[in-house]
């Protein structure tokens, strides 16, 4: 468990949103990595991705089913496949994104900072302009201005001008910026090991240990098995 640190409550949760760039198995494993790291959590789902996570894995997130919505979708593994984790959700706290009187609207609520993994095009561009048009927008204004950690991990290829100027502005105003991109040097075999990549990027931009993935230690061919 992470210890109270100056400031912080006992509770002091990272806000998590989930927007509705294609992606939801980031979203998972980064709540999942998370919850084991001993963190708080608030959630945020927005209504497109809702869509999106029935697309992806045929899961309905219902505001009066949370828990048992999400307790299955962190149970999936990035294949699919049912049953992978046991996600222990005790610490999670749902909010529903329309509700512009939750918790995270406000700066005088406590909070580390805001992960939004996956970040549409949408997302990056109402949170670069201001526009707080949802609770996901607003909790990101509201992390921004209190010059709190804001992670946006965009997922969208090829990226137009316009949305890479909104992304340097998000820069310029202190965000990190973590593109949804995988990279292969530290073995995967799997891809659950290349969504856990990008979700140990994440965490690394928030300053959250995690295990997720072999990092590099300068030795070249280290995360190449010759046994298969």
């Amino acid at each position: 468990m992470n210890p109270v640190k100056p400031g912080e409550t006992p509770r002091t949760p990272w806000i998590v949103g989930v927007s509705g760039a294609s992606g939801t198995p980031y979203a998972a494993a980064v709540l999942r990595a998370l919850l084991d790291a001993g963190e708080s959590v608030d959630l945020v789902v927005s209504r497109a991705s809702r869509l999106t996570l029935l697309d992806e894995t045929g899961i309905a997130f219902r505001d009066a089913h949370w828990q048992d919505d999400l307790r299955e979708w962190l149970a999936r593994g990035a294949d699919g496949k049912p049953g992978t984790f046991a996600p222990d959700i005790d610490a999670v706290r749902h909010w529903s994104a329309g509700d512009l009187a939750a918790g995270p609207s406000s700066g005088s609520y406590p909070a580390k900072g805001m992960l939004i993994v996956p970040a549409s095009t949408a997302c990056v561009a109402g949170v670069a302009l201001g526009l707080s048009k949802d609770l996901l927008q607003r909790a990101a204004s509201v992390t921004l201005k209190e010059g709190r950690k804001l992670v946006v991990s965009v997922r969208e290829t090829p990226l137009n001008g316009q949305t890479l100027r909104h992304l340097v502005t998000l820069d310029d105003l202190g965000a990190a910026v973590v593109p949804a991109s995988p990279g292969f040097y530290a073995g995967a075999t799997h891809i659950q090991d290349l969504v856990d990549f990008v979700a140990g990027r994440v965490l690394d931009a928030a300053g959250v240990e995690h295990d997720l993935y072999r990092r590099w230690k300068g030795d070249l061919g280290a995360g190449f098995d010759t046994t298969n």
